[in-house]
């Protein structure tokens, strides 16, 4: 088939017809490797060719598409190399690599056992699982512990909830997702931390990681309202800044509402949002008269954390003052962890998930910029000349008896 007729497949049909193209890609690209490899095209004569080809083998393997079947070029006397499989296998081997231990330890649910039939796996040991799950976790590991080299300007936490088996019962457990946009506009994954507290000490030491593998710069921090973080930034970021999001902000108060009266309390809180402290003073004081006394506690506990996002480049605003960002990282983590379940472990968990942010950076790297920092880093050289502005992390704090 012509490229023509892959694109006239995914016109005519876009779930199988984009299979198809990506097939296709693939196997070119395995195509081009193989001339390298070779030093030479396919049947082309030349003095600089090393090997000559030995025919393909199918091979088989699965993506965020489905299953796709490639054609790997093959060699007579040395083995073909292709960065194909490990980059689109490693969240595939992850996910597997956590039903298996499921298997392995007992944990035969109808879901887990339908998907052992479709891999064709059965009678798997133990031994084969660990070693599945080692050669993953350097990579993982690699890959949450690597320096951060390039200055973060906002840093956004969220967290996603899965099931994790502890002992002999499954327990709800949050799973911090640490990102940043950097001083240059491009979105970077910095790490993920399995919540076992919320607490002032949690987050320090959360921090105090991320800085010991080089985080600097940071002038906003965006986050739900865990317990202990606007403590923890303070001490961590001296001169930087906490962020609410506005929308975890939103849910806080309507969880103290109502059903039956939320449409008129979610207009009358976002009226207020894009404004000042005032603006939100005075909704606190309506929800009091509305007899929404819990409400109107959570305003005015929060009025003067929701409102920092307006210090930085208008053109930021729609993007740091939620954790938007981080959200989208979410759904694609509970998209995959949905089909394990629940974890059988801490480690099988960490496992899949490093391996889904591998990708996703990967794909934010050599994506387009998230945010133009053009303004921002304008505005930071003029306080820097003047004298009025430095480096968050080395700014002085006159300390004040209260």
């Amino acid at each position: 088939m012509e490229i023509e007729d892959f694109i006239k497949d995914y016109l005519n049909d876009t779930d199988e017809g984009l299979k198809s193209l990506v097939t296709f890609f693939l196997n070119l690209v395995m195509q081009f490797e193989a001339n390298q490899q070779a030093g030479a095209e396919k049947y082309q004569r030349s003095s600089t060719r090393v090997t000559t080809r030995n025919g393909s083998k199918s091979r088989t393997l699965l993506t965020k598409l489905g299953k796709l079947t490639l054609q790997k070029p093959q060699f007579r006397d040395k083995s073909f190399e292709t960065v194909v499989f490990e980059r689109y296998s490693r969240v595939e081997q992850a996910l597997i690599n956590a039903i298996l231990e499921s298997y392995v330890q007992g944990v035969s649910t109808r879901k887990i056992r339908r998907i052992m039939d479709q891999l064709g796996i059965d009678g798997v040991s133990a031994e084969s699982v660990s070693n599945l799950g080692k050669a993953l976790d350097t990579k993982v590991h690699e890959f949450l512990t690597r320096p951060i080299e390039q200055p973060i300007v906002y840093l956004i936490v969220d967290a996603v909830y899965v099931k994790v088996r502890r002992n002999s019962r499954y327990v709800n457990t949050a799973v911090l997702i640490i990102a940043g946009v950097r001083e240059d506009g491009y979105r970077e994954i910095l790490g993920v931390r399995v919540a076992d507290s919320e607490t002032e000490g949690f987050w320090l030491s959360l921090f105090t990681d991320l800085k010991s593998r080089g985080l600097h710069g940071v002038q906003m921090v965006i986050s739900d309202g865990h317990e202990g973080i606007q403590k923890a930034v303070t001490t961590s970021f001296i001169g930087a800044s906490w962020q609410l999001c506005q929308v975890h902000f939103l849910r806080a108060i309507l969880r103290k509402i109502p059903r039956k009266r939320q449409a008129e309390v979610i207009a009358l809180v976002k009226s207020a949002l894009n404004g000042n402290e005032d603006l939100l003073s005075r909704v606190a004081t309506r929800l009091e008269q509305m007899g929404f006394h819990t409400a109107a506690d959570t305003v005015e506990r929060f009025m003067f954390d929701v409102g920092n996002y307006r210090d930085f480049p208008v053109q930021h605003w729609r993007r740091i003052r939620t954790t938007n960002m981080v959200e989208r990282v979410n759904a694609e983590i509970k998209r995959r962890t949905k089909v394990v379940g629940a974890f059988p472990s801490r480690d099988s968990l960490l496992r899949l998930i490093g391996s889904i942010l591998m990708d996703i950076n990967e794909d934010w790297l050599t994506g387009n910029r998230y945010l133009n920092m053009a303004e921002f880093l304008d505005k930071q050289n003029v306080e820097t000349e003047s004298g009025v502005g430095s480096s968050p992390e080395l700014s002085v704090v006159p300390l004040v008896d209260l």
